[in-house]
């Protein structure tokens, strides 16, 4: 929808795919609300408009009432990214709609809102033009197509092959995409396969099926009788963008795909007239001739993927942009790659397995077992062994608004499938992530959710803060000692498997603190418990903390304990990476993840391969990996796979929801059972 169309007074609707109890239809309704008016039935007035399905079956109705009333027609389709998985199939509602009052985007016989767009718009917003080119090249690194349930593990056929895109039959872009009407789509087809044939002698012919035609569910324009001599059928769910680098030709009538092809770099033979032809940017048979401009690539992305669509976020309720939906679809992508063929889930204790579902089992309920041997198993990473071939899983980096130890469940799960983070006897797949470029706007996100972070003053566990005399005691001391250092020493919990395998000679609180004092004698050294520890929950305590620090943190939360610190020594504990996003300088004793890239004060045993990684990544690269590429994030209040930053605005508000009943009793009883806490991780 384009700011020249002026809004209506009310949004009138005909069908149950406006007015229905569906998931989809109450979706509709909701992004309509939000950007004009809620749709509802009635008797229109020239005032409102009358909402039709693009050209579906049921349009008839809302086209013949605006047409008894002089009321004006809307047509209405899904975006361009739609969701995970075809409509039909799964019932996901859409993420965007496309909301045209002139006709529809794949109709030639009169301009749509999106041909006038492309047709009439100064192109003179370099702002636009930016954050196109970097939306592009996000599209193109995750595989962003309209339905997405592609399998990225599949190798692609081998290059050099033609490319010939089929459609379901019936499809409104057949029906209503020839310059004069309805195209006869059966000849068009079957001349666009022999047209590839013969201008491609020599080479492999490969059709590629829409998705719902793959799934048997709408019959597409070729048949097995078509896959002879050089023409076969693209066996699996490919990737659009894979299939694109390998093809040397691409044959469309008027898919989306052809759309994506030009974006991908090719410039397709057409043979409809979809939106994206008659620009200069594909080989066209039926252009309409009003279409003479030129454009660039980035130019038709710009206009039809950022400017024209109505994008919805579904996490915050609101419209948004592009750039949104696309670390949206980045988070339930993930999940989606990682669970779609289901998981044996192995050491997951009986109080997590609820919260184990909700994060892994959206494709195929997890199976919980005592042992597996499947590549696809999933294991908590402290309960399984070195022979465990799955995919390890720990608590995230941001975790939760309270303790682990206390049955709090989790915002995020670090996910890993090599190894695990806090082991350093072998590499994981955090340590590839820190040493390998970052995609596309990864510097810039990384500094968007650093900033966030310190702006909501979140850390992983994000309890109440600390003592309101913390400042002046820290004045106090600062003045007995002029010029001397603050340095904060976090303690851990001593079994704690980082610290078992990643600790240097120093593995116990009380000789990290021996340690920073020797080798600072003269600092102001502030020791802050572990809150497990603190909490009786996790063995850790050092009784004579105080002879040794000058001053003991307690009932302090970590940005209370960081706002005052100079410098940060430890062990492995995740506070220095805190420390580190603060631009607090830290030194560190073991080999936690981020120990050895040149961004600590090293003086435990690193592996040898982080010192080896050049170039040296950077504190962006480190915060990408650690914060955005490496955990998942479930969305505690609509319980949905979400992005970092929305992670981060629900610690930051305090918008986490609340433990189940049965495990707020059991943390009850787990803490009058201290002693014993060790058995319920």
């Amino acid at each position: 929808m384009t700011q020249s169309s002026a809004p209506p007074r009310r949004l009138i609707a005909t069908s149950l795919g406006f007015l229905g109890p569906s998931a989809q239809a109450r979706r509709i309704r909701r992004i309509l609300e939000l950007a004009l008016a809620r749709p509802r039935a009635g008797w229109p007035t020239a005032e409102d408009a009358v909402l039709a399905w693009g050209h579906s079956p049921r349009a008839w109705r809302a086209e013949g009432l605006a047409r008894r009333t002089g009321a004006p027609l809307w047509r209405v389709e899904d975006a361009w990214i739609r969701s995970v998985h075809p409509a039909r199939s799964s019932r996901e509602p859409p993420v965007g709609l496309l909301v045209d009052a002139m006709g529809m985007h794949y109709d030639p016989t009169q301009p749509s809102e999106l041909e006038h767009l492309l047709a009439q718009h100064p192109l003179d917003d370099g702002h636009l033009m930016a954050r196109a080119r970097l939306c592009l090249d996000r599209l193109r690194a995750l595989h962003l197509s309209k339905y997405n349930a592609h399998d990225l593990t599949l190798a692609p056929p081998d290059p050099g092959y033609v490319l010939v895109i089929d459609q379901v039959r019936g499809d409104a872009s057949l029906t209503h995409g020839g310059p004069g009407g309805p195209l006869p789509a059966e000849r068009v087809f079957r001349e666009m396969l022999i047209l590839a044939q013969e201008e491609n002698p020599g080479a492999r012919v490969l059709i590629r099926a829409h998705p719902e035609t793959a799934q048997g569910r709408r019959p597409g324009h070729y048949g097995p009788a078509d896959a002879q001599g050089r023409v076969a059928f693209i066996d699996g769910p490919h990737s659009p963008w894979s299939l694109f680098e390998g093809a040397v030709a691409v044959y469309v009538v008027s898919s989306q795909m052809g759309f994506e092809a030009i974006l991908a770099g090719h410039r397709p033979r057409v043979f409809g007239a979809p939106f994206y032809a008659g620009w200069g940017l594909s080989d066209d048979e039926n252009t309409p001739p009003r279409r003479q401009r030129k454009l660039t690539r980035t130019q038709l992305f710009a206009l039809a993927m950022v400017h024209y669509p109505l994008w919805y976020d579904p996490l915050r309720d609101r419209l948004c942009g592009l750039e949104e939906i696309i670390d949206q679809m980045e988070a339930r992508l993930t999940a989606f790659r990682q669970d779609r063929t289901g998981h044996d889930a192995v050491g997951i204790r009986l109080w997590k397995r609820p919260h184990m579902q909700a994060f892994f089992g959206r494709e195929k309920p997890l199976r919980f077992v005592r042992t597996s041997d499947r590549a696809d198993a999933l294991g908590w990473a402290s309960a399984v062994d070195d022979r465990f071939a799955g995919l390890r899983v720990e608590d995230g980096f941001l975790r939760s608004r309270g303790l682990g130890a206390a049955l709090v469940p989790p915002l995020s799960l670090s996910v890993d499938d090599t190894g695990i983070y806090y082991d350093p006897t072998r590499e994981s797949r955090l340590e590839r992530l820190i040493a390998g470029p970052l995609p596309p706007g990864g510097a810039t996100r990384a500094r968007s959710v650093r900033d966030a972070l310190l702006a909501g003053g979140v850390t992983k566990y994000n309890l109440e803060g600390g003592p309101a005399d913390l400042p002046r005691q820290i004045a106090d001391l600062r003045a007995a000692s002029p010029g001397a250092p603050v340095i904060l020493v976090p303690g851990q919990v001593e079994d704690d498997a980082s610290i078992r395998l990643g600790a240097g000679e120093v593995r116990t609180n009380r000789a990290l603190l021996e340690a920073a004092r020797a080798a600072n004698p003269e600092a102001i050294l502030i020791y802050k418990p572990h809150p497990d520890v603190e909490a009786g929950l996790r063995p850790g305590m050092v009784a004579d903390a105080a002879e040794i620090a000058d001053l003991v943190l307690t009932g302090t939360d970590a940005v209370s304990a960081l706002e005052v610190a100079d410098r940060v020594w430890t062990m492995t504990s995740g506070l220095g990476f805190e420390a580190l996003l603060r631009a607090i300088p830290v030194t560190t004793l073991g080999a936690p993840f981020y120990a050895g890239w040149g961004l600590t004060d090293d003086r435990g045993p690193v592996p040898d391969r982080r010192l080896r990684v050049h170039p040296r990544p950077d504190l962006d690269r480190l915060t990408h990996a650690a914060l955005i590429a490496y955990p998942r994030y479930l969305d505690p209040v609509t319980r949905q796979p979400c992005p970092p930053e929305l992670a981060i605005e629900r610690l930051a508000s305090g918008r986490t929801g609340r433990a189940p009943m049965g495990l707020r009793a059991l943390a009850k009883l787990q803490g009058a059972l201290a002693s014993y806490a060790h058995l319920w991780r």
